[in-house]
């Protein structure tokens, strides 16, 4: 709890300092405010992650792949052969940041990246790399799909493709 205030003081401190207004930084509307939905079926996970896999196969990248209900149940796993071994617990890991935080986990890395000081404060369990994408259908959060193998910005593609194929 000390730490928070620490930051938030260090935060306020350089505001005031930079004669910058806090109010600039508020947002008139709650980021990433995505009603939840019917959770993803056990079928369409098993699409999702399947066009993900053929997008990875078809470019030569193994990927573990994981989708995940809203609350970030695991519905539906696969592990493509010679996977990194790490990839499996991370896809899972991605795929349940990205649909309990109703946002990409591509928010987090940019976040780090940039020095913003609440990443390191998150969760243990978040990931802060590109690969963990929430599942919206019919604007509502039904799941997330995370991979994991490859580079972050190829997870990601991967994650995508396979939303692409139940929501298209």
């Amino acid at each position: 709890m000390n730490l928070i205030r620490l930051i938030l003081l260090c935060l306020i401190s350089s505001l005031t300092t930079q004669n910058v207004n806090a109010t600039e930084f508020v947002p008139d509307e709650m980021p990433f405010n995505i009603p939840y939905g019917t959770p993803i079926t056990l079928e369409t996970a098993r699409i999702a992650a399947e066009a993900a896999a053929n997008e990875a196969t078809r470019r030569g990248w193994k990927l573990s792949i994981a989708v995940v209900s809203p609350s970030g149940d695991l519905t539906y796993y696969m592990k493509m052969n010679d996977t990194q071994l790490a990839s499996s617990q991370i896809s899972v890991r991605k795929a349940r940041s990205a649909a309990r935080f109703r946002r990409a986990t591509a928010v987090f890395h940019f976040a780090m990246e940039n020095g913003h000081p609440y990443v390191a404060t998150l969760h243990p369990d978040v990931v802060a790399s590109p690969g963990g994408i929430p599942i919206v259908v019919n604007d509502r959060l039904i799941g997330a799909i995370g991979c994991s193998g490859a580079t972050g910005a190829q997870d990601a593609i991967a994650c995508q493709v396979g939303i692409e194929a139940i929501t298209e």
